[in-house]
């Protein structure tokens, strides 16, 4: 199939923004909590519930005292900030002050900062703490409107708006529309500067009302729905599912720290949770080292294979009695106590950002939990397609969502076009113009393929297609998704454009690695050991099962780093760089060819 289309489901009027939930339910629904705020980060600190009248509140408090401070309708204003409460509510603040927010991740350097402030040309920044204040007043000398979050920035806008009454705060949320600018969204991107994605409170809305509508529909109709945010909001994936939250009701809770995820879990048990793959690798890895550790690796394994093979066998029609019966036997054994250190009641996930593959797919449908995975880009408002409850294709990233279309052209790159497309480019129509074609189709540069049933599977990026020295295209991510899928193994980046063979640079997990260690009895390893190199390479052997000859992996090497933001070879959606690397690390591929 070659293009597939679903018809709207939810017509957004023209003249709604994103701010109008915020106040109708404030006003109709004022004690009905909204958000659960964390008063601390212990494991025992309580979750405080916030009523949608006191969000309102503390949302028109915010506003006003922005529009007091000179913010006009249409000023940009900046936020750099953990994934925290104080996010969400600056967040509706700027928009129901008709400005726009543009989000900086918090690990942004100051060349960063500065080329995003500059390039939106944000009047106003908030800054989570005080190195977040010190990098903005590096970056922007000039600036005269930064407010620390933690240093009491927000009191002091609180303030300055006392005067401001309730009718200048409903004349100035009301006068922006559909077709206005909500927000613009910085690419992190794999090479030069980012991007600004100019999205409108209509890609926004459209988007949201259409997939919590559509095909998320079931997962927002729990008694007691709840999810918790961990991912940056910085990031368009969970800025949409943050309008989805409260959009739907949905009970929302935010961890400013990814070391914290585990026990917020079980202490807030969420009913819902979205990730990027890496998240689910780990949790899946952490489980079997945990249960290796315990001498309990066998059973794990077998617990694996029961739960991939009631899933598969779900999909396919329903279980039969024999795998009914293992797949029972190893809920009470396994399943339920994972299930448990997710706080009990998670049943459902979304994941995105890059494949998570069948394994763990069907692994954790197998278990209780299942994940449901999308695919989209900024420049789509996060989704344009994903799986649905009760149509789950698991290895796919699922139909396109109501209101969307999807195409494949005659080189395999993936299109797209509907009212979640983005408005085009911040201050770069070339651009603009190079992405959006005449007739309205967004170039993703993704490349994929439509299967008879109109679901989508992405097979790699059209700019990451190897070519070997032979002529042989070859797609990285599915080779580098298998090796990942090895507990000791970190990160993997496949190597081989114009070379005679495929190769692959690797690195280790560290909590993994320390782990190994502590069973083979050693104190240090070297990346060459003989024990070390045999692990990885049964994670190549099965990353070659999946592919010709042509394909496999010839040679590997272990780098003796790990790859992280800090490094500066991840994104802080954790996308490679591949070409930083590939330059960081070109005296070992070219040793790897030698």
């Amino acid at each position: 199939m070659r293009e597939f289309s679903v018809p709207v489901l939810v017509d957004v009027p023209s003249s709604a923004n994103c701010t109008d939930v915020v106040f109708q339910r404030g006003a109709d629904e004022p004690d009905v909590v909204v958000i659960r705020r964390k008063d601390g980060d212990g494991p025992d600190a309580p979750w405080t519930p916030i009523t949608a009248s006191e969000f309102r509140d503390q949302v028109a408090g915010l506003a006003k005292g922005l529009i007091a401070a000179g913010i006009e309708p249409g000023d940009r204003i900046a936020l750099i900030s953990r994934t925290r409460y104080e996010w969400t509510l600056i967040d509706y603040a700027i928009w129901a002050a008709g400005a726009v927010c543009v989000p900086i991740y918090d690990t942004s350097a100051v060349e960063q900062v500065k080329w995003i402030v500059s390039d939106s040309g944000a009047k106003a920044v908030f800054a989570e703490t005080t190195p977040h204040e010190e990098t903005v007043r590096e970056a922007a000398p000039g600036l005269s409107l930064l407010w620390g979050i933690d240093s009491g920035g927000l009191d002091a806008v609180r303030e300055l708006g006392a005067e401001v009454t309730d009718e200048t705060l409903a004349e100035r949320r009301s006068c922006r529309g559909g077709r206005d600018l909500a927000t613009i969204i910085y690419t992190s991107g794999t090479t030069g500067m980012p991007k600004g994605c100019r999205l409108t409170h209509d890609n926004l809305l459209f988007t949201a009302r259409n997939v919590a509508q559509g095909p998320l529909e079931q997962m927002f109709e729990v008694d007691e729905r709840s999810a918790l945010l961990f991912l940056p909001l910085a990031h368009s994936f969970p800025r949409i599912i943050q309008v989805v939250l409260l959009e739907t009701g949905t009970v929302m809770a935010h961890t400013p720290n990814m070391k914290n995820v585990a026990p917020d879990l079980q202490s807030f048990k969420p009913t819902f949770l979205l990730g990027v793959p890496r998240v689910f690798e780990k949790v899946y890895n952490a489980a079997e080292l945990r249960a290796t550790t315990e001498g309990k690796g066998k059973i794990f394994q077998a617990a694996v294979a029961a739960a991939v093979a009631w899933s598969k066998a779900e999909g396919s029609g329903g279980a039969g009695l024999g795998v009914r019966l293992k797949h029972a036997l190893f809920d009470k054994l396994v399943y339920g106590k994972l299930r448990a250190a997710t706080g009990g009641a998670l049943t459902a996930a979304v994941s995105g950002g890059s494949a998570l593959g069948d394994r763990l797919g069907h692994f954790f449908r197998g278990i209780g939990i299942e994940v449901f995975e999308g695919w989209g880009l900024t420049e789509t408002s996060a989704p344009s397609t994903v799986n649905i409850p009760g149509a789950n294709k698991v290895g796919t990233v699922g139909k396109p969502f109501p209101g969307v279309s999807v195409k494949i052209a005659d080189d395999g790159e993936i299109l797209v076009k509907g009212r979640h497309v983005f408005d085009g480019y911040w201050n770069n129509e070339r651009a603009t113009k190079e992405a959006i074609d005449s007739e309205g189709w967004f170039h993703t540069g993704d490349v994929g393929e439509l299967d008879q049933d109109g679901y989508l599977r992405i097979t790699g990026r059209k700019k990451e297609i190897i070519v070997t020295a032979g002529g042989k295209n070859v797609a990285p991510g599915p080779l580098e998704d298998a090796i990942r899928a090895h507990r000791l193994v970190g990160q993997a980046i496949v190597v081989g454009d114009d070379r005679p063979f495929v190769a692959a640079l690797v690195t280790l997990d560290p909590e993994a690695l320390e782990q190994w260690k502590q069973t083979a009895g050693r104190a240090e390893v070297a990346v060459t050991d003989p024990a070390l190199v045999a692990e990885v390479q049964t994670a190549v052997d099965a990353a070659n099962r999946m592919v010709s000859r042509a394909e496999q992996i010839k040679k590997f090497v272990i780098l003796d780093t790990e790859l992280s933001e800090e490094s500066g070879h991840v994104t802080p959606k954790q996308s490679i760089k591949r070409n930083v690397v590939l330059r960081d690390f070109a005296e070992q591929v070219d040793e790897l060819y030698g």
